[in-house]
């Protein structure tokens, strides 16, 4: 296990003060809120609590950088991006260890959000010197068509707690490269690894005010006066489908430009000609990556039944190999949930499943101890009416259903009100483009179990929310197209 020293060393190093603007300071009415270890129900540290005062605070100093960081040359925004990608890989054990002391993710989980999470920084540093535009003669003759394209604006991000560093880089990453200032407001459960990469970016060499960080308790109180403001243009969240309506919402009155990743119900579709065990390989991936806590994550698993038992019983083998413990111990591989809530409604859904007729294979039960704590479980049976089949559980409970033909399977599937991700195994090419085709939502893997990639689109449909992150389309939702007409 980690030296406590070394865990009380790290914690002392890190900010708890606000990132406004660049400038460490201390909340205006001096509020403070806990961070607390998910292992162990601790308080790890007390992090400044944003105002709405501060709120505007950032606002005027993003909105007083914007016209400076929009004209400055986009190799040099791209420089400094890849500075910050290098200064975090020369910390990755410093951003693993405050991961999994804030989140509770194990620590190989963490070192893995740490690399995924700066490859953002890498991409879009190369993205920035590509902002593409066109110069064409006007199909009648009279003249030239210019079309360029131009920073959004202010942006405000809005992140979640499952994966502190990478929802952050993936924001601010094509923010920065397309030159809009940004303000991002963390979640409270996990400010701490967003506040240390503010420090890095001041580090590196971003001017004042183009980033600001601002923890807070009083989420909508912060943000809801910033969403009023007519400065800022643009809002990225992610998070709930159900928070994602209502910023929707609140966003219309000033048009602004947004884009909303939000929840997902994630099928793992197995056909009956697939590699058992490759299957069984991507699903222990697909499921249990973060512990479950991913929106991305295989929230349920339609096999066809001539591969059902295979399939079930090398799952269950697979999952009970994971051992559940503080991330920060090195022999866990399977960390807390990020607080009781959570648990609650894992093992809510889980006990409605049961009650509706799904037989427990593996674990299902909330053990004795401090710490929010849920093992790795395997249903199987699980009727149809089950809540855990229409609901994101996010965590490490894998639900098993059968069906028969490929319509049947991918029926399934697409029966959801979201649309984020979903996983099909087949060896037959044309039955994999077909199905990945007809299953409704953003992205699809096939034949493999984690499909992130900093230069892939990440995004969904339906009720998963609207626009792309990732990729060369992820920087198109921090540009304005602008068309000048050009008389000869």
């Amino acid at each position: 296990m980690m030296e406590s020293m070394d865990t009380s060393a790290l914690l002392r190093s890190v900010p708890t003060t606000l990132h406004l603007g660049g400038t460490r300071r201390d909340a205006e009415n001096g509020a403070t809120f806990p961070v607390t270890d998910p292992a162990t129900g601790n308080t790890l540290v007390e992090v400044a609590d944003a105002s709405p005062s501060d709120a505007a605070a950032a606002l005027d100093a993003a909105a007083a950088a914007q016209p400076g960081w929009a004209a400055t040359a986009p190799r040099e925004r791209g420089e400094l991006l890849r500075a910050v990608y290098e200064k975090i890989t020369e910390r990755a054990e410093d951003f693993a260890a405050l991961m999994t002391l804030e989140m509770g993710k194990a620590l190989p989980e963490s070192r893995a959000e740490v690399r995924y999470g700066a490859e953002f920084f890498r991409w879009f540093a190369e993205e920035a010197v590509r902002i593409g535009g066109r110069f064409t003669p006007a199909p009648a003759g009279n003249g030239r068509i210019l079309v360029t394209q131009q920073p959004v604006g202010p942006a405000l991000a809005i992140t979640p707690w499952n994966f502190p560093l990478a929802m952050g880089t993936r924001k601010i990453g094509p923010a920065m490269a397309a030159g809009c200032t940004m303000i991002v407001k963390p979640a409270s459960a996990t400010p701490l690894t967003m506040l240390l990469l503010g420090e890095l970016m001041t580090e590196v060499g971003f001017p004042d005010g183009v980033l600001s960080v601002l923890p807070t308790s009083r989420s909508s109180a912060v943000t809801g006066p910033l969403l009023e403001d007519p400065r800022l243009r643009k809002l990225t969240f992610t998070g709930s489908t159900e928070v994602g309506r209502m910023l929707v919402e609140k966003s219309a009155h000033g048009l602004l430009r947004a884009s909303m990743e939000l929840g997902g119900n994630a099928p793992f579709v197995v056909f009956d000609d697939a590699d058992v065990d490759a299957a069984v390989d991507g699903a222990v991936l697909a499921k249990m990556r973060n512990g479950g806590e991913a929106c991305t994550a295989a929230n349920r698993f339609h096999v066809a039944n001539a591969v059902r038992a295979e399939f079930t019983e090398k799952l269950t083998a697979r999952l009970s190999e994971f051992v559940l413990g503080p991330g920060i111990d090195p022999e866990t591989t399977l960390g807390p949930l990020i607080n009781e809530d959570q648990r609650s409604k894992v093992a809510e859904l889980v006990d409605d499943a049961v009650g509706a007729g799904a037989r427990v294979l593996l674990g299902g039960t909330v053990p004795d101890g401090p710490g929010s704590f849920y093992p790795a479980t395997v249903l199987t049976d699980v009727p149809v009416s089950a809540r855990i089949l229409k609901e994101e559980v996010f965590g490490p409970v894998a639900p098993i259903t059968g069906f028969d033909t490929e319509d049947e399977g991918i029926a399934a599937a697409n029966d959801t009100e979201f649309g984020l991700a979903a996983y099909i195994y087949t060896r037959d090419l044309d039955r994999a483009l077909r199905a990945a085709e007809r299953i409704e939502t953003g992205m699809v893997g096939v034949n493999r179990g984690v499909i992130s990639d900093a230069a892939a689109p990440f995004g969904g449909i339906k009720a998963s929310g609207f626009g792309r992150e990732g990729g060369t389309e992820g920087i198109e939702e921090y540009l304005e197209t602008k068309y000048i007409a050009l008389t000869p």
